[in-house]
Order: structure tokens, then C-alpha cells, then sequence
């Protein structure tokens, strides 16, 4: 990736994104199913963060509380300081224009099939009242940024998937989002192209500071960031931290530290492979240590 001069996302007070108790209830003929159930999670400035989940876990329905296209129900829910609860529609459109970026998965929903890929990007600074000259220059620093540039001219039709994803990336940037939010973007590439795609995102969040949330079911996209968040059953259950250590004799190693997710009246969950290994069901017998906790089969003696 090449160095540009885009400019990078300034501070804001508080996390990020910030979500306490979150609670999404959809109701459909009488019948009411709890998308998400007191999710707690925060995401620092800067951070590059993975959601991952599997199908149902409700790792959908937060990205779309989070890019302001939906609303929870009950619960409390902040980007880069917008309360997306007190929100009126007005605020949610200049929300998604200004302080939130998105790309989706299906790499059709993310471009206009009829225009090139810088008309793209200049269309979203059309759309946010920025003078024309502005938008081809804005255009032009981004595909530099992305290493991009051959594709200015090409429409969606003459791209591949991982390119129509790139080009969707700039899109999503082109206003200077303070957050940087992303459905399943690899969902429909092939391996070489999802880690092309998800090497643009770890660069845009090196090179310009922008906080970046990745939702996916796809556990190969963990390697690819510094922090995994799990969700199940509509909560954070586990967070795996990503960082690199140099020994004395200056060889690097990779370090990955699990963490079970604590809430305010002391529920967690434990990672299912954790309870296969032990073949844990029911109940579990816990003993208090001086610094640990012991969890072992609950069996009867």
C-alpha cells in the first residue's frame, strides 16, 4: 500500500463505540425473538476489532444499530459520542454520512453498476454537499491510498470481487468517517482475495488512525486483526487479544490471550471448545483459589 496524504480521523472523546445492556427484540405475528440480549461491548479509537459469531448470534443485528439503520430497543449505544438512541431521523442521515463508513457484503450493494469507480466516491461527496473539484482530488488521494489508481475509470462490471471491495472501501471513506464498519466484507472471495481485502482495512486503520469494526462468521479473519470479540446467543462471551513479543535474543513471537467476558452480575460464558474437551453439560462444580477460579464437572460423587 502506498503513502498518501488523506488526513487522519481526529480524536474524539470516550470509546469509540460504546454499548451497555443492549437489548434488539423483533416482534413478527405475535411472536418476539431477542436478536440481542444485554450486549456489553466497547471499541477504543484506533482499534481494529472483529466481531465474530456464527449465524443467529446477533453479530448482524449490532453492526446495524451501530451504522444507525436500525434502533434497539432498550439499552444504551454511542459512536464517536452520537447517542444513537436519542437520535432523530435527521441526525441518523448526517450520522451516516459523516461519522460512520459501511461496507456490506455483497459487493453489488456497494457501488452503482453505471458509474466508474471515482464517479462512485465522488457521488457519496455529492451527496454531503462537497464543491466538485473536491471530490475528484478526494478521489484520487484515496485510490492512491488504497494502491488503486488503474481502477478510477472501470465501472463495477470490470472489476473483480476483491477490486469492487477495495473501491468499496474508498467509498466508505470518502467522507472521513470516524468509524469504519463492515458486513461479512470477504464473504463472497476466495481466500487471496479476502486477505487482500482484509490487508486494505488493517492499512487504513494504520495509515489514517480510522477505527475499524469487522463483522464475520469467517474465523480466518481473526489472524488478520489485533483484538476478536465472540458473541453467542446475543452477548460478548469471549475477546481474544492479538500482540507480538521480542525475546532477549530478538526473535518475534505471536502471543494469543483468551478472555471470558465478566458482565455486571457475573454471568459468562465459556468457549464451547472448552466445554466439549471437558464434556461439560448442566452444571459445573467451582472452587474459589486464592488467585483463580477452578470449573470442573459438576457430577454428583
Amino acid at each position: 500500500m502506498t503513502t498518501a496524504t488523506a488526513t487522519a480521523t481526529p480524536p474524539l472523546a470516550g470509546a469509540a463505540i460504546h454499548c451497555r445492556d443492549l437489548v434488539r427484540i423483533f416482534s413478527a405475528e405475535g411472536v418476539e425473538v431477542q436478536a440481542l440480549q444485554g450486549l456489553d461491548l466497547d471499541v477504543e479509537h484506533g482499534e481494529l476489532t472483529a466481531v465474530v459469531g456464527a449465524s443467529g448470534s446477533g453479530k448482524s443485528t449490532l453492526l446495524s444499530i451501530l451504522s444507525g439503520l436500525d434502533v434497539p430497543t432498550a439499552g444504551r449505544a454511542s459512536v464517536a459520542s452520537h447517542d444513537l438512541l436519542a437520535m432523530r431521523e435527521r441526525d441518523r442521515i448526517a450520522y451516516r454520512r459523516h461519522v460512520v463508513g459501511f461496507v456490506w457484503q455483497q459487493t453489488a450493494r456497494n457501488l452503482v453498476p453505471y458509474l466508474t469507480a471515482a464517479e462512485n466516491v465522488a457521488l457519496t461527496l455529492a451527496a454531503a454537499g462537497v464543491p466538485r473539484r473536491a471530490r475528484a482530488l478526494r478521489a484520487a488521494e484515496l485510490f492512491e491510498l488504497l494502491d488503486i489508481a488503474e481502477l478510477a475509470d472501470r465501472t463495477p462490471a470490470q472489476l473483480s470481487g476483491g477490486q469492487q471491495q477495495r473501491v468499496a472501501i474508498a467509498v466508505a471513506l470518502a467522507n472521513e468517517p470516524a468509524v469504519l464498519l463492515a458486513d461479512e466484507p470477504t464473504g463472497e472471495l476466495d481466500e487471496a482475495n479476502s486477505a487482500l481485502v482484509l490487508e486494505t482495512m488493517r492499512g487504513v486503520n494504520e495509515q489514517l488512525g480510522v477505527t475499524v469494526l469487522i463483522v464475520t462468521h469467517d474465523p480466518a479473519v481473526s489472524s488478520h486483526v489485533r483484538r476478536t470479540v465472540q458473541i453467542r446467543d446475543g452477548r460478548t462471551s469471549s475477546e481474544t487479544l492479538r500482540r507480538t513479543e521480542v525475546s532477549e535474543s530478538g526473535d518475534e513471537r505471536h502471543v494469543a490471550e483468551e478472555f471470558a467476558v465478566l458482565d455486571r452480575v457475573g454471568r459468562m460464558q465459556l468457549p464451547p471448545e472448552y466445554v466439549r474437551a471437558l464434556d461439560l453439560r448442566d452444571r459445573v462444580r467451582l472452587s474459589l483459589e486464592p488467585e483463580h477460579v477452578e470449573v470442573r464437572k459438576g457430577d454428583a460423587e
